[in-house]
């Protein structure tokens, strides 16, 4: 009897202790951003890295010995996911958390805009590595490399995206479809999870000619001709309407990684007055905006023009009812980590998302499209990965940067400790 007295003693002092959120309001992000079931003066559990419970105070149970917090009159949203990002140092990693991002699909670009990406950051978002796949053959090999997501790329033929994302669905992969030689189109009718760069599934406007030399010659002066395309087209061409009912009609999202142009937007915010930005260097960024004054550099074979005609462009998907994941592109053409999926969320509010809509672009929208079912709610059985903010971000999405706390895997993230850490360890 004394023996499992002292058992159950061990077994009971071994559970990690719970920890609650007591007192604020859950934000609901299902639907896509349609619900509005809010959660007032409401109770999280967590415990061991899950939420175990999360409703209403009145009926909701706070165990025993938990550690409660109260949050009254905040706004418990959850972390944030960037779909498309690079992280190539400590201080990017610090930058994520602070800006409440938990989670990234990270990018491997050794030499290339993003970099080589730092797995080993501590803290860290969870990092879900993306896998460049450009054959079939290479698919079993990216995936024992540790990839969660696959970007199926310009070189695939039609047959071979339709095995690739069959094979994909099989391994329990997520695939994201940066194409050439297979038409957006075709790649719908694949089973593709989603699509990446507004300038890119846009292609689908042009002619077979200029796909085609695209695809041969997908970053050379072929590129630059169909950005001139893009820039000089009429948003209201009927092909646009056309692309944007297919789009619409599909289960394939959109990661338009607007935020690429948000330093092209007039009187637009320097992101470098971000106060986490002060530890981030811009040696690790692809073409960084001036720390002064704001202002990017003009890259080149990029038409004057483009970004502004892009988002147009883009607004007329929306309008036409496509769905959206959250993907800053960082670090790519002055993006910054964490800074920019919030420049990004902006910018999906502009192009006529509701708030509560980008929120579930980078939230529930991310575990439903990739088959996450851990990701992206407040609900029991999900990651505990949460972001408590002092202000509505569903009446307005800029309220998502007044942080109060981040919770990473069931923990209080000490935030503070990020602004001065300026790892650099690669």
């Amino acid at each position: 009897m004394m023996l499992c007295t002292l058992l159950a003693a061990t077994l009971l002092a071994a559970e990690p202790r719970p920890l609650v959120l007591a007192g604020g309001t859950i934000v609901d992000v299902s639907d896509s951003g349609r619900g509005n079931a809010d959660v007032r003066d409401a109770v999280i559990v967590m415990r061991g890295g899950t939420i175990v419970a999360a409703g209403p105070r009145r009926t909701t149970k706070i165990p025993a010995g938990a550690k409660v917090i109260r949050i009254d009159g905040a706004y418990v949203v959850p972390g944030l996911n960037d779909v498309f990002a690079g992280l190539n140092s400590q201080a990017q990693a610090n930058a994520y958390l602070y800006m409440g991002v938990t989670s990234i699909v990270g990018s491997d670009e050794p030499g290339g805009r993003r970099g080589a990406l730092f797995a080993k950051a501590r803290p860290s978002p969870r990092i879900r590595r993306l896998g460049v796949v450009a054959s079939p053959d290479e698919v079993d090999q990216v995936a024992k490399g540790g990839a969660a997501v696959l970007l199926l790329y310009y070189p695939l033929l039609p047959d071979q995206t339709r095995v690739v994302a069959r094979r994909a669905r099989e391994l329990g992969l997520a695939t994201i479809g940066e194409l050439g030689k297979t038409t957006y189109t075709e790649a719908i009718d694949a089973g593709v999870d989603a699509f990446v760069h507004s300038s890119r599934y846009s292609l689908e406007l042009a002619s077979s000619e200029m796909r085609d030399s695209v695809a041969k010659e997908p970053f050379g002066p072929s590129r630059t001709a169909f950005y001139q395309f893009l820039a000089g087209l009429d948003p209201d061409d009927d092909r646009i309407a056309q692309w944007g009912s297919r789009l619409a009609q599909s289960h394939t999202s959109l990661i338009p990684t607007l935020s690429l142009y948000y330093l092209d937007l007039p009187n637009h915010d320097n992101p470098w007055k971000e106060r986490i930005a002060a530890i981030l260097d811009p040696k690790d960024i692809h073409l960084p905006a001036d720390r002064t004054t704001g202002q990017a550099p003009k890259p080149p074979g990029i038409p004057i023009g483009l970004s502004q005609n892009v988002i147009r462009i883009e607004e007329r998907y929306r309008r036409a009812g496509a769905h959206y994941l959250a993907g800053s592109g960082t670090s790519a053409f002055g993006t910054l980590p964490g800074i920019s999926l919030h420049n990004k969320l902006r910018m999906l509010t502009g192009i006529g998302l509701t708030p509560r809509q980008a929120l579930a672009a980078a939230t529930s929208n991310v575990g439903e499209v990739f088959r996450w079912p851990a990701v992206g709610q407040i609900k029991p059985d999900y990651d505990a990965d949460l972001v408590v903010v002092d202000g509505n971000p569903t009446t307005d999405i800029a309220n998502l940067k007044k942080i109060r706390l981040v919770i990473l895997n069931g923990e209080v993230l000490n935030r503070q400790p990020l602004l001065i850490s300026k790892g650099r360890s690669r």
